[in-house]
């Protein structure tokens, strides 16, 4: 069974009509043809070298990955002498990666990459996320190289992107045991020596993943005398040069794989990324959608390997003398997790697809003035993916802990053992929720493209597709959630109360979520019929949770907030 064949979506979101344009932009209409004997000659060409990659992929995690997955989960890395060893299993993952040349596949080829667009890129995390979501966490963080080629200079990356490429691992040190969520609380400090001509870091972080790293991007606070973001940096260190130890790895309840340290800085010896001042407000906040794009990824992942685990145990299970997938409570639970894990791969790949043009084109705004069509273009897609990435994240994790716990509940008594696939599933997705940024701070990030208007404009652009007519019933219904949406936004932002906005943040960011994801399945079933299942029930499903909200909405009384707030509740 090889995981990129054995799902029909991987193909679908591949050859999307986008590609092309992006492909051409990625290859600089196929520039690279007459240096590199690997570059593409054409679209065509790109496209199957990004399927021969992808199959490569998908046999290691069959192969590999998955079967060390139990292991890895029960060994986990261990800490000495200040420094990491990695499960065996999740060593044998990383040098089969690094035999296949995975590593960094979306860097230039001037710095030893394969020049992937994201999307590619992004389809092999969701691939490895499936085999084993600790494992994700440590070939994902190639990120990293990302903030580098977009921040560091020809110099930093000239001597840091080709290790990447080559497969040395890398970590983004960000939070501290005072600083979480939020950052400009950061006191990690960076000294500048003006002897040595470098700066020297002092100073503890805290949940680091693959905190024992070759290169490390670290958010230092700079400037003397500040405590808020514009007094922090970013900044290169190189495990080489010594002077960082890992004092304890955490003791996790999933992604066991991925080692989450505690790190020590002595006298780091570092070097600026980029311009002082700038680590939070520009390259921090460049690293972490890179960061929410890959747990989206992620995410898509573990919903696709828990309706798996769920499907196949009820096929076979049986009760009261026939298999329990026949029972309607049973397969309305899978129906239920299949329609959320594609409605969550339509989303991982539109948000890519966005943030794949958006990246291009900045990328290429640094050679050349951009044509004034480029210039729209680069407006309008860097709007989508600041809009979509947001509430991506935010519903793909939800639904990635639901459909993990649907398969334990599926599962019944035998879930809860370890013996079963699911139970290990369940404890790895409760993180995805929870890092690079929580459910609760995405809809902070998604609330102000609620009230500016941007995802009522592009779901109205889905509604303007022309549909199948078969389709009709299934676009009637969506326009009828959309209406329904529009007039709960109004309701709450005509209160001019922030409060009140803040409170039915969630609600409004859920029903957007639920009219763009209905969307997305309309049109992958308009291309592909084997997608109208899931189509028809997420389309009931969100249906029923936007009415809910809108009634929720629309019947709320503003002096109620007083209870939540707990003012008149007494004890």
């Amino acid at each position: 069974m090889n995981y990129f064949l054995d799902t029909i979506g991987y193909k679908h979101h591949l050859h999307h009509p986008l590609m092309k344009r992006i492909v051409e932009l990625k290859e600089r209409n196929y520039a690279d043809k007459d240096t590199y004997d690997y570059a593409p000659l054409d679209f065509e060409d790109a496209m199957d070298s990004y399927e021969k990659v992808l199959e490569i992929v998908g046999g290691i995690c069959d192969d590999i990955i998955a079967p060390n997955a139990e292991s890895v989960d029960h060994e986990g890395p261990t800490v000495s002498n200040g420094h990491v060893t990695y499960a065996a299993g999740t060593q044998r993952n990383l040098d089969a990666v690094r035999q296949a040349g995975l590593s960094g596949i979306a860097m230039p080829r001037r710095y030893d990459g394969l020049n992937f667009p994201i999307v590619p890129y992004i389809m092999i995390a969701d691939l490895v996320s499936r085999a084993d979501a600790g494992f994700e966490n440590l070939w994902g963080l190639q990120d990293c190289a990302e903030t580098l080629y977009e921040f560091g200079n020809e110099d930093q990356r000239r001597r840091y992107i080709p290790r990447a490429c080559a497969g040395e691992t890398m970590s983004m040190d960000l939070t501290e045991p005072d600083a979480g969520s939020d950052l400009q609380s950061v006191m990690l400090k960076a000294s500048f020596c003006e002897k040595d001509n470098c700066w020297y870091l002092n100073g503890v972080k805290r949940f680091i993943t693959n905190g024992d790293a070759d290169i490390h991007l670290v958010l230092a606070r700079s400037e003397e005398g500040t405590r808020d973001g514009r007094g922090l940096s970013m900044f290169i260190y190189d495990k080489r040069n010594g002077g960082v130890t890992v004092r304890r790895i955490e003791n996790k309840l999933g992604i066991k794989g991925s080692p989450t340290c505690e790190l020590v800085f002595k006298n780091a010896r570092a070097e600026l990324c980029g311009e002082r001042k700038l680590g939070l407000i520009k390259y921090v906040m460049a690293l972490m959608n890179n960061a929410r794009l890959g747990i989206m990824a992620q995410s898509v992942g573990l919903s696709e390997a828990a309706y798996r685990e769920g499907h196949a145990y009820a096929s076979e299970r049986k009760q009261f003398g026939k298999a329990i997938i026949e029972f309607p409570a049973v397969y309305e639970m899978l129906a239920l997790m299949r329609a959320k894990a594609d409605a969550s791969r339509a989303m991982l790949y539109e948000t890519a697809r966005f943030v794949d043009m958006y990246k291009v084109l900045n990328d290429i705004s640094k050679e050349r003035k951009l044509e004034p069509e480029e210039r729209l273009e680069l407006k309008k897609y860097g709007k989508l993916a600041d809009a979509f990435t947001p509430i991506g994240k935010g519903m793909t994790s939800e639904y990635a802990n639901q459909n993990a716990y649907d398969a334990v509940q599926i599962h019944g008594g035998s879930g809860f053992m370890k013996d079963y696939t699911c139970e290990r599933l369940y404890r790895d997705a409760r993180i995805t929720n929870i890092y690079e940024g929580t459910t609760q701070l995405q809809v902070v990030a998604a609330i102000r493209h609620i009230t500016t208007g941007t995802y009522l404009a592009q779901i109205r652009e889905y509604e303007d597709i022309d549909y199948k007519p078969e389709l009709f019933i299934l676009h009637q219904r969506l326009m009828d959630m959309t209406d329904r949406y529009e007039v709960s936004v109004q309701r709450v932002t005509d209160a001019k109360d922030n409060e009140l906005l803040d409170f039915q943040a969630r609600r409004l960011v859920e029903a957007a979520a639920h009219c763009i994801f209905g969307y997305l399945l309309l049109q992958d079933t308009n291309k592909d019929d084997r997608f109208r299942h899931s189509a028809e029930v997420y389309i009931t499903y969100g249906q029923a949770e936007v009415n809910k909200m809108y009634d929720y909405i629309t019947c709320f009384d503003i002096e109620k907030l007083a209870y939540f707030k707990g003012l008149k509740v007494t004890c």
